[in-house]
């Protein structure tokens, strides 16, 4: 139970990236910055947060012990997750990136086979509830989506589905339990270092520096989804590892993003108050989560009782 509130609480901070990056790009400001700045500004904090744990020795330790596996799926895990997605927030407005998104609900199902493990087929059958929700709460909006939109909008975030827990599940098997959560997100930004910086050189040479509004912005991204959304999701996927099942329902958490993604846009981008088809929705995604979590949670009940 820990780990899905860990995870509700991580996609309430996740949700405001979309938010954010929506904003970012009305007012002008560029994808390339948009990704890069994030990622730039996290290392400082990280870094400060695991020195004062005194666990940057070990983390330097794993790092150095699986360079180019680190460098991999920093890449995937980071890289393919979070500049897709700035790149979409330039043709699809928050909600849709954010209903889109649920993919990596499914997407984090299909890959157990990768892991030596069976596909949780239980937990996939309520993901796709889930998913159904979702399509119920952008159902009319959808419609009005163009194939340019679908194409450079849609397709990132379908990558980015599949690239972000693929890579968070590798570094977990390559370390193996021996760096926590922070350790794991400070090396994985480290190790993606060179592909932030290569975004940034290509904004700076073709944007020229960011804007004051989108400097800031950036920042409030890279502290509120980089660093306490993404290491409240890691610790959940840390609770959860090992157990498919399990692992499936954390990952299923994160389609509260959608529904917390609508609130921010009508707070903060007077975004129109859901109709009742966007109600419905919502109400599927959250009995597809209560049920998730209810499945998950039988085989722990039973073996207690019989303990």
């Amino acid at each position: 139970m820990r780990a899905i509130i860990l995870g509700v609480v991580a996609s309430l901070f996740f949700a405001s990236t979309f938010v954010l990056n929506r904003a970012m790009e009305l007012s002008g400001g560029s994808w390339l910055y948009s990704a890069s700045l994030r990622y730039l500004f996290m290392i400082p904090f990280l870094w400060v947060i695991v020195g004062l744990r005194g666990k940057l020795l070990p983390l330097w330790t794993e790092m150095k012990a699986h360079p180019w596996q680190w460098a991999l799926w920093s890449f995937v895990g980071f890289g393919l997750f979070y500049a897709p997605l700035c790149f979409a927030a330039i043709y699809s407005p928050g909600w849709l990136i954010a209903g889109t998104w649920q993919i990596t609900i499914i997407a984090g199902s299909l890959l157990v086979p990768l892991f030596g493990q069976k596909i949780p087929y239980k937990g996939l059958l309520f993901s796709l509830l889930i998913l159904a929700g979702v399509a119920l709460m952008q159902l009319h909006e959808a419609g009005a989506v163009g194939g340019k939109e679908v194409l450079f909008g849609i397709v990132p975030i379908v990558i980015a589905a599949f690239a972000y827990p693929l890579g968070n599940r590798k570094m977990m098997a390559l370390t193996q339990g021996r760096i926590d959560a922070y350790q794991r997100v400070l090396g994985m930004t480290l190790a993606s270092l060179p592909f932030w910086l290569l975004l940034g050189i290509w904004a700076m040479v073709t944007e020229g520096p960011p804007s004051g509004s989108q400097t800031m912005q950036s920042l409030l991204v890279a502290l509120a989804s980089g660093i306490v959304a993404t290491v409240l999701f890691f610790q959940a996927t840390d609770l959860a590892k090992g157990n498919a099942q399990q692992l499936a329902v954390v990952e299923a958490t994160q389609a509260g993003e959608v529904v917390f993604a609508v609130i921010l846009e009508m707070i903060f981008l007077s975004v129109p108050l859901p109709g009742i088809w966007s109600s419905a929705g919502m109400l599927l995604v959250i009995v597809g989560m209560v049920l998730h979590s209810y499945v998950s949670g039988k085989p722990v009940q039973k073996k207690r009782s019989a303990a």
